[in-house]
């Protein structure tokens, strides 16, 4: 059987992807946003999608609709956060961050093993910092480890086609190992080689094999066409 994940604020199931690549069954997604929710749908049609906000949900409430009886490996996910002003006040208690404070709610009524939390860059900078610190404390007081020093990880040095920066905090339930944070796998392409790791893709490496979109006036009023004018598949589509 397969470890269980849960993706909190799924969007189209970016995280989720990841994790069912991993080996993980992504058993629920929490999507308030009905469009990208229909999306996750679509995309991992095995998946229960509950469409709502964490605010009216309980870790109890996920585990029956999504039908989970066992363990639950893994949440994942990474809430908005919008307060930083709250002078002489916890950061964590503005009204505007009350989304991160349910993930992590959710993680202790859930009773996962693990957590995996992403969001901005920016937290890690000025006024943020004291944000971060915060929720670190939070994770803590509801009985789970954060592996510390954070880290901001590109996704261009884990072989994606993307330059993107995003804070990560892996955390494990209390007497649980931490994992720690994944190593390089390739470097972004044009910059000086290091540990003799490889270069990234490019994004013509990964979508320019497609046929010209232009080529298609179908797609002016639909989101699909039916074409034979494929080229020959990238390196990176074959993989």
């Amino acid at each position: 059987m397969r470890p269980v994940a849960i993706d909190l604020f799924s969007g189209a199931g970016g995280m989720s992807l990841g994790f069912e690549q991993a080996g993980f069954d992504v058993a629920a997604a929490v999507e308030i946003d009905p469009i990208h929710a229909c999306v996750h749908k679509f995309n991992f049609p095995e998946c229960t999608v509950i469409p709502r906000s964490v605010k009216d949900l309980t870790g109890n409430r996920i585990r029956e609709l999504a039908k989970i009886g066992g363990q639950v490996s893994v949440v994942c996910g990474g809430a908005p956060c919008q307060g930083f002003s709250m002078i002489g006040k916890r950061v964590l208690d503005d009204p505007r961050n009350s989304l991160v404070r349910d993930y992590v709610r959710l993680v202790s009524e859930l009773d996962s093993d693990y957590f995996v939390f992403e969001n901005v860059k920016g937290l890690t900078v000025g006024e943020h910092r004291r944000f971060l610190e915060e929720l670190i404390d939070s994770f803590d007081d509801h009985g789970y480890s954060v592996r510390l020093p954070w880290q901001v990880l590109n996704s261009v040095r884990y072989g994606v086609p993307q330059d993107r920066q995003r804070l990560f905090l892996l955390g494990a339930k209390k007497g649980l190992p931490v994992p720690a944070y994944p190593a390089p796998l390739s470097i972004k392409p044009g910059t000086h080689s290091e540990l003799g790791l490889p270069f990234g893709p490019t994004c013509a490496d990964a979508i320019g094999d497609l046929p010209d979109a232009d080529r298609f006036a179908t797609l002016v009023g639909s989101d699909e066409v039916k074409t034979s004018a494929w080229g020959k598949p990238s390196e990176y589509a074959r993989e």
